[in-house]
Order: C-alpha cells, then structure tokens, then sequence
C-alpha cells in the first residue's frame, strides 16, 4: 500500500540557475549531490522545511517540453501557500513572472501558475 509521496523527480536545463531558484527564491535547501560520471548527469537532493521532496536531474540533450502545460505526464507542481498574494508579490521581486490570480471554483481558493527556470510550470495554490 501506499503511504505517501516520496520526491518529485525535475529534469532541468541549467543545475546552477535552477538551485538559485529553488533555494534561493523558494526556501529549499540542498541535502546531498551526486555526479554520474556515466551518465554525465547531476542529481540533486532537495528538502523543504526538512523534508525530501524534489530531485533536479540533468541529462545531456533532454528535449524540450512541447506544450505548457497542457502535455502528457505531470501537469504542473503545486506548492501550498499561506499567504498567496504576498507569495506572488515576492516572486515577482525575484523576476519571475507570475499569471493573474484566480479562484478555484469547487474551493474558492486562490491560486496562480508561474514557472521554474526550465519552465516547468508551478502552482502557487492557497491554503
């Protein structure tokens, strides 16, 4: 049976810009770093508020994602946030373009997507 989810696995283009954004601007720290020589890849370990959630991933030649959001596999990642608008007006100072705020009609809570460096989309959803 399942207990729970254990990480999220992100492909990205540039590991160094992407920790920047993961770190620096979303709160996350980085627990470990392995280099694999023989897939000439990084895999990256990272926690939020000390639990391991994310692993950023690089990969010689990945192909870009063809559709945003809207193509096969994982949608988006959804992050919960307490104060939404204030959220969206930290990202923004941090030079991330964020959309328009919306309602979700079944909750009535706020939420908004914005993207990671690689342009992963993200959702900032209201808790």
């Amino acid at each position: 049976m399942i207990a729970g989810i254990h990480h999220i696995a992100i492909l990205v283009d540039d590991l160094n810009v992407s920790l920047s954004f993961y770190c620096e601007v979303l709160g996350f720290t980085v627990e470990s770093r392995h280099y694999r020589s023989e897939r000439s890849s990084w895999k990256v370990d990272l926690s939020l508020n000390g639990t391991y959630c994310i692993e950023l991933f690089t990969f010689p030649d990945a192909p870009d994602r063809l559709t945003h959001p809207e193509a096969k596999g994982l949608r988006h990642l959804a992050f919960a946030v307490k104060n939404i608008a204030a959220f969206r007006d930290y990202l923004e100072s941090h030079g991330v373009a964020c959309q328009t705020l919306q309602v979700d009609p079944y909750t009535q809570k706020k939420y908004f997507f914005f993207a990671d460096p690689s342009k992963l989309p993200l959702e900032a959803y209201e808790i």
